[in-house]
């Protein structure tokens, strides 16, 4: 049995929350109605493990609150990290549509409070509402063009690029206070942790940011930003 409780309860306050999300917000008001209404809340303790890998895909998730880390493990046992999603990021949506198995494990870091709809109320819902069928095909083509940009930045950008990128992005998720491990940092940018190490010291000295445990602030946005700028022959 996995640890922690559950909590679900019915309730329609998720309209604010699906009014500000990318995912839903271009549906309209009436749409967002529809879809709050089926809505439930599940709160989680730190550590407690949403979905495994190979788990039945039976719903879709928001964040409301906390963070969510997609995690997988390869055949050798490393684990890798493979996304941190924050407040506002909607996760799930293959295994909600087509209904095959988890592709990764999913864990709550702090306390979690999430957003759920079901898969069996969306598909209805979805018969009802073809917009929204067609707003959930957008969601799908810009997860494939955020693959297909990882798949880039790790076979042609440097070290320096990659890290510099994604720390902006997880800025712009959690702030410029964020609370992430160098380990946790190697895995997302594809790169050994001792060079991660290697260049946020680097950036540390020069004033681009501030390390402390498990934690990188950013200091000087600007500069980041230049180094997130591919350039051709540049070296890690």
């Amino acid at each position: 049995m996995r640890p922690g409780g559950e909590q679900i309860q019915r309730e329609l306050p998720f309209v604010s929350a699906l009014s500000v999300n990318s995912f839903f917000s271009a549906l309209g008001p009436d749409a967002i109605a529809r879809i709050a209404a089926l809505c439930t809340s599940r709160r989680m303790l730190d550590g407690e493990t949403l979905f495994l890998k190979g788990d039945p895909g039976d719903a879709l998730y928001g964040v409301r609150r906390g963070q969510i880390v997609i995690t997988t493990t390869t055949d050798t046992g490393r684990q890798l990290t493979l996304n941190i999603l924050g407040p506002g990021d909607v996760f799930g949506e293959i295994a909600l549509l087509d209904g095959h198995s988890r592709s990764a494990d999913a864990v709550a870091s702090g306390n979690v409070e999430l957003f759920v709809i079901r898969r069996s109320d969306f598909q209805d819902l979805l018969k009802r509402q073809p917009d929204i069928t067609t707003r959930i095909i957008e969601l799908l083509c810009e997860r494939l063009r955020f693959s297909s940009e990882r798949l880039e930045e790790a076979s042609l950008l440097s070290l320096k690029t990659r890290l510099a990128r994604r720390l902006l992005k997880l800025a712009e998720d959690f702030g410029e206070d964020i609370d992430i491990t160098q380990e946790e940092l190697s895995v997302l940018v594809g790169a050994g942790r001792e060079t991660v190490n290697r260049q946020l010291q680097k950036w540390r000295k020069s004033g681009v940011v501030d390390l402390g445990r498990a934690r990188v602030r950013i200091i000087d946005v600007a500069r980041l930003q230049q180094e997130a700028v591919a350039r051709d022959g540049g070296a890690d």
